[in-house]
């Protein structure tokens, strides 16, 4: 009771002036990003600690580290601020306006087509701001699990994770090669002559190389990787000075189809059929915004999706669906996939 009793000293303003020093990890970056003046940071920290009784951080040199204390306060304060948010979103939902913040991560890949979706969205619901965090598919899963945002994109499945999988968009992956490359003028290309060439990819462990590597395992080919980068775009250069070839989500070729210095490829049984997936923890609780953005996903996903890809050879014919090599699946996995 005693404890309780304590924490009733605690202010909701002391909570961000913590939140804000946890996250920055930082009292000049947490000063500067609500306005105030280090002291004043550094105050309303002690009157916190002291409310708790026990130190929230410590400082080894320059650097600042949570204590164990620190961290379940870290965690306690996101769960009070998102409780918090949903409800001013949902007393706007009653009176009748969709207003609040909707916060997004999503690996890199995504940013070629995600803002499309969100410009549609903020036409359609004015009062609503965004925020987009684009990183890293390892970085989404972290974030995922500390429960920082509200919806999470991924393109392929996380393994381990107990979270909701909604399936929104088609994620086709295409080969591309230089215009002046050989292979530019063929047609049906096999697999087997496609494993000749040298390729460009991703760091290993992405969700583009996991799928090529088990589309040529399938078939008993080996990849010849020439060259390994971290960017789409570092590997489209690559590829354009005719360092090699790659396998790339179509999302992020269209601009440079039918230009001077990317060509896709006529490969046997390409696209590679994938989709982009929606997530979040099984356990949360989405506020009215984040549903709002879901069932616009789940109705205008596909329309602005199919005009995107326009012109990807293969996507939409018959041919494409003869034998396309299966997205790689984990071999346990608790993520559940909505129909």
């Amino acid at each position: 009771m005693e404890k309780a009793g304590l924490m009733k000293n605690a202010t909701l303003r002391q909570f961000k002036v913590f939140e804000s020093v946890a996250r920055n990890l930082s009292v000049t970056r947490a000063a500067e990003e609500l306005y105030l003046t280090q002291p004043t940071v550094s105050i309303q920290l002690k009157q916190l600690s002291d409310v708790i009784g026990l130190p929230l951080i410590e400082q080894i040199g320059k650097r600042i580290y949570l204590t164990d204390a620190g961290q379940a306060l870290l965690k306690t304060c996101r769960e009070v601020f998102d409780s918090l948010e949903r409800y001013e979103m949902l007393i706007s939902d009653m009176k009748g306006v969709k207003a609040g913040k909707l916060r997004l991560a999503v690996i890199t890949t995504a940013k070629y087509f995600i803002p499309r979706l969100l410009g549609q969205f903020c036409q359609d619901y004015p009062g609503i701001d965004v925020s987009l965090k684009v990183t890293n598919r390892e970085r989404v899963l972290q974030r995922m699990a500390e429960n920082q945002d509200d919806l999470y994109v991924l393109g392929a499945l996380p393994e381990e994770a107990d979270v909701v999988i909604e399936p929104f968009l088609e994620n086709p992956l295409v080969v591309v090669a230089a215009r002046s490359h050989p292979l530019a003028a063929e047609k049906a290309i096999s697999a087997q002559r496609l494993a000749e060439e040298a390729f460009i990819m991703r760091e290993p462990g992405s969700g583009i190389r996991l799928a090529t590597e088990q589309f040529f395992a399938e078939r008993g080919l080996k990849l010849n990787v020439r060259m390994e980068l971290g960017s789409n775009e570092a590997i489209k250069q690559a590829v354009a000075a005719n360092l090699g070839i790659a396998v790339l989500s179509a999302h992020t070729v269209p601009l440079e189809h039918g230009s001077e210095d990317l060509v896709l490829l006529d490969v046997k049984h390409f696209p590679i059929r994938r989709h982009w997936y929606l997530a979040y923890p099984r356990n949360k609780q989405l506020s009215v915004v984040a549903q709002a953005f879901l069932e616009f996903l789940q109705r205008e996903a596909k329309v602005i999706g199919d005009k995107y890809l326009q012109g990807i050879p293969g996507l939409h014919s018959p041919a494409s669906h003869e034998r396309p090599a299966p997205e790689p699946q984990p071999a346990a996995r608790k993520a559940r996939q909505k129909k």
